[in-house]
This record gives structure tokens, sequence and C-alpha cells, in this order.
């Protein structure tokens, strides 16, 4: 088995997110392996680094799949983006050691979540960004808020899968709040990322922001490991998955 890794970027405005469902075929790995499986006679089976959520967009998102057959990575690249629609494109295409999973190698993720103020006009990025209609956001309350959240803790707060059976135990390595005129950015680094989880943490932030909740309650909020606590969770539109790192 020959094993390749690609880099894949997407506007995910109309699809049902990375991950392919029974239901529907729109979503972004089933337009990846429904080209490949064309090209190479085979089952091909795509595996995403991050299964990023119907509306949210990607960057980097790293992606891994096996062949029976030896092809070249330029030839892999050049096909799919020759058939793949234009919302979706692959970035470089290489070959990958046996034993390399796009998932399970990797050791952090980077997601970028943009807020747009009230006042600003985004007309070219409006597909990109949560356009904020509320009042200005105490941004250094919410900077505040984050120094608790940074580390290793039980996420089952922020997370947006009520079934969940496995661990919610997650590590968050950075969280910066960055912002200028018209834009508040919130950039996170983890290890991975439950269901909705940053959009959680973004929705929770922005009450924060609004002083609807205590910048120092992160703490007893992740002790109640309870989802209704949190704050809502934020537009799909602004979140970005912006790279995934290996060691």
């Amino acid at each position: 088995m020959y094993n390749y890794r690609m880099i894949v970027q997407y506007d995910g405005t109309r699809y049902n997110g990375w991950q392919k469902q029974g239901d529907t075929d729109n979503t972004i790995q089933n337009k990846l392996e429904t080209i490949l499986s064309r090209m190479t006679g085979e089952q091909v089976d795509v595996h995403g680094a991050g299964r990023t959520d119907a509306g949210v967009h990607a960057k980097g998102q790293v992606a891994q799949f096996r062949t029976e057959t030896y092809y070249e990575p330029d030839e892999i690249r050049a096909t799919l983006n020759r058939y793949l629609p234009d919302d979706i494109g692959v970035v470089s295409v290489a070959s990958a050691a046996p034993r390399f999973h796009s998932r399970y190698n990797a050791s952090s993720k980077y997601y970028l979540y943009r807020i747009v103020k009230d006042k600003s006009v985004h007309v070219f990025d409006r597909k990109y960004v949560y356009e904020y209609r509320g009042e200005p956001l105490d941004v250094q309350a919410m900077k505040i808020a984050t120094l608790q959240l940074i580390g290793t803790h039980d996420f089952r707060s922020f997370c947006g899968n009520p079934k969940m059976n496995k661990s919610t135990v997650r590590t968050i390595q950075t969280i910066r709040i960055t912002e200028t005129e018209d834009e508040i950015d919130i950039g996170f680094i983890g290890d991975g990322f439950l269901m909705y989880m940053v959009r959680i943490l973004v929705g929770t932030l922005i009450e924060v922001g609004e002083h609807k909740r205590d910048p120092r309650s992160m703490d007893s909020l992740l002790e109640a490991r309870s989802r209704r606590l949190a704050g809502p969770t934020a537009p799909a539109q602004g979140l970005t998955l912006m790279e995934v790192r290996y060691n």
C-alpha cells in the first residue's frame, strides 16, 4: 500500500462539514473520496486531521489516504484540482510514511475565529466572519477568562455532543485574542477539540465580553461538566482550521 498526505483548503459555506454521512454526499471527505476512487479504480478512504462542522472553513486541513498502486503526487494533485468544485482545493500532495495517520499523529491544531464589529463593512469577508451586532465587547475581560481555560481540563461543558461517552479531557496550549479597529480574532491551539468546542468557547467568551458572565467563573464552569451552563454556540462561518501540526 502507498500512503499519501495532502493539504486541503475549502470554503465550508455550502457543505455539511468534513465527514461523510449516510444521508448526504455533500461533504468535503465525500468529494475527495469520489474523485480518488474513480482515478484509482479502488475504494479510497480519506482521513482528515479534523472533522470540521457544517459551514466551517479550512486553510490547512491535512488529509491522508492509501492506494494499492503508486501515483506521482503531482498527478494526484492535478486530478483532484481538475475535478473538485471551485470552493475546494488541494494545496499539496506528498508521499507519507507507511504508518502516518493524519488524525492520530497530529500533535496540535490551530483554529481561528473572526468576529467583526457592528459598524464595520466586510462585503468580501462576510462568509468567513461573525458579524457581531451587540455593544462593544470588553476584550480585556475576555483575555482574563482565557487564562483559566488554558491547560489540560475536562471540557465536557463545552462539548456539543450530549451523548459523548469517550473522554472529554483535552489540552489547550494557547488562546490568543487580538483586536483591531474593525475585528476581534480569537486563536486556539490545542491537542484536539470536541464537537463544537471552539464555537462554544467563543460563545462563552462573548458573554464575558458583554459582562453577562464573570471572567473568573471559567474554573467553576469546567468543574460543572454541564453544557447547559456554558454560552451559546457561535456561528460556524467565523471559524477556520488554519493549521495542523505534527511532531
